[in-house]
């Protein structure tokens, strides 16, 4: 096992090089410079002043020694400075990393408390009136966008009713556990709609696969009462590909995040990336998505690790 993880680990590793590249000569090909935005937005600036400013930056190398030498700086710890917040990027993506972690980890236990039940009631009652109804539902949330769905939730219970805040993480003059719970409703109600209809669907297939094993016969035979028979002996199996499929969630949460978060001014990783984006903030945006695809793989590890704790008959090498 110590072997595997290893071995993964050094996988992680060179999957973070080349999408660091990828994401750096992405960012490279973006409109506009920092620097001439910086000369547009102060008019006492002049052309030298601009070619000063890309010498001492860096900015007149070429693509290639310019991501050398970021990269070799990100190697000690050095990420650079945010244009945008005047500060480190490790200080700004901390807290936000936090935040988003906090909403995806409310978003997938929401979703697995009502998706789990339903999955395997509808399983349990296959082509009943019920299993129908739970399928439509779940079709139905599969298919909703997450923008149209977080402007109608604002809507209806933050216009029409006034239950629940529009947006931000506090109200003014307010700092408690409560509070903050309130803000974060929506966010993970929008963010957990689809979540719930993929996970029930994928739930009830695989609890319907296992029910036609022959152990859960024998067990039937043996008299075991149909609880036992459901939650020590198929849910189990049934959950090896479900974990897969929340395992792979997680880039999707998070790509869902990016438009949760703006739409509800969380601050969040996703709404960093997109004012990053827009404010031309090259070295926030792009730590940003290196720690999310960071969060994408280590999420994978901890599936495979599960498996094994799922199934004791899967062994790494």
């Amino acid at each position: 096992m110590t072997f595997y993880v290893t071995k993964r680990l050094a996988e992680s590793l060179i999957v973070l090089f080349v999408m660091s590249f990828a994401i750096y000569a992405l960012m490279a090909l973006m409109p506009g410079d920092p620097i001439d935005i910086m000369v547009q937005s102060d008019p006492h600036l002049t052309p030298a002043d601009a070619t000063r400013l890309k010498e001492i930056y860096g900015l007149d190398q070429p693509f290639s020694k310019r991501y050398a030498n970021w990269f070799f700086s990100a190697v000690q710890g050095d990420f650079g400075y945010s244009r945008i917040h005047n500060r480190p990027t490790l200080e700004i993506l901390a807290p936000r990393l936090t935040n988003t972690a906090w909403l995806m980890l409310a978003s997938l236990l929401f979703s697995l408390i009502i998706a789990l039940p339903i999955g395997i009631y509808s399983a349990l009652h296959p082509y009943s009136k019920t299993d129908y109804l739970v399928n439509f539902v779940a079709l139905g949330g599969i298919s909703i966008p997450i923008f149209w769905l977080a402007l109608m939730l604002i809507v209806v219970f933050s216009v029409w009713l006034g239950w629940l805040p529009a947006g931000g993480m506090h109200t003014v003059g307010e700092r408690g556990l409560a509070d903050s719970l309130r803000h974060m409703i929506l966010p993970v109600v929008t963010l957990s709609i689809a979540s719930i209809g993929s996970l029930t669907r994928y739930v009830r297939s695989a609890m319907m696969e296992v029910l036609r094993n022959d152990y859960i016969r024998t067990a039937r035979a043996k008299g075991l009462s149909q609880s036992t028979i459901v939650f020590k002996h198929a849910l189990r199996n049934a959950m090896i590909p479900v974990v897969t499929i929340i395992a792979l969630s997680f880039g999707t949460l998070f790509s869902g995040a990016l438009i949760t978060e703006t739409m509800f001014s969380y601050l969040g990783m996703g709404k960093l990336i997109y004012d990053s984006i827009i404010g031309n903030d090259f070295n926030m945006a792009l730590v940003s998505l290196l720690f999310a695809t960071a969060l994408v793989l280590a999420s994978n590890l901890l599936a495979d690790l599960i498996y094994a704790w799922l199934d004791p008959r899967i062994h790494y090498r």
